[in-house]
């Protein structure tokens, strides 16, 4: 049985997404956000702290992208992953690193400075700053968007799609979606009908009220 450990709307919901569109059984563990504070025990688990950890059998693993690219290959086949053999493997790779690496990244340093810092700490400048950067790289979604398309690469959806679609859903949480081009709020628009996303989202609150573990607390 595979188990996730998440927080309310963390990176760990990529993976979450991930197992609910493949269908794969998992447990699904709550943590208070951030749960090196709220929910030191954790830290035996996982020495850094931070969510997601995921663990299959003997592989315990703590990047929520990498998650979802293990689980494809895993536990395919599936549809989701791209392989080498496809003219769009590239750019299905990219978008992979691209999610976290260029997307989520300055997002984290925004809901530091602007919700998680102490008030006397809390920096518009730095955050503002940073989310000029989020939108900024996000001109790349909007061209891959552009004309309608219904996925990043391949043409279908992917686990491109998943990865990415979750740094949309934490610029959505933390105010960044009303600056988004036409194409990304299309795109946004679509993900959240997927049925996968819904029983995702509706697994997340679930867990989160049978393992009485609050929502994170949003500006």
């Amino acid at each position: 049985m595979i188990t996730l450990y998440h927080c309310d709307a963390a990176r760990s919901f990529r993976p979450l997404w991930m197992l609910e569109e493949m269908g794969l059984p998992y447990e699904l563990k709550m943590l208070p956000f951030p749960p090196r504070v709220f929910a030191k025990e954790y830290l035996a688990l996982n020495p850094l702290g931070t969510i997601p950890f995921m663990v299959d059998g003997e592989t315990k693993m703590t990047e929520s992208s990498g998650i979802c690219h293990y689980l494809g290959i895993k536990h395919g086949p599936t549809p989701l992953m791209v392989g080498p053999e496809d003219p769009a493997y590239g750019a299905f790779v990219n978008w992979m690193y691209f999610s976290d690496a260029t997307l989520t990244f300055p997002q984290t340093l925004v809901l530091r400075y602007t919700q998680l810092e102490p008030e006397e700490r809390r920096n518009p400048q730095v955050a503002g700053d940073y989310a000029k950067w989020f939108l900024g790289r996000l001109r790349a979604v909007e061209a891959a968007t552009a004309n309608t398309a219904e996925a990043l690469c391949a043409g279908r959806f992917t686990a491109a799609d998943i990865v990415i679609g979750y740094a949309l859903r934490l610029a959505d949480t933390i105010g960044l979606a009303k600056d988004f081009g036409p194409n990304v709020a299309a795109y946004w628009a679509r993900l959240q009908q997927r049925d996968g996303f819904k029983r995702a989202v509706a697994a997340e609150q679930q867990a989160g009220v049978e393992q009485n573990v609050a929502p994170r607390v949003r500006a």
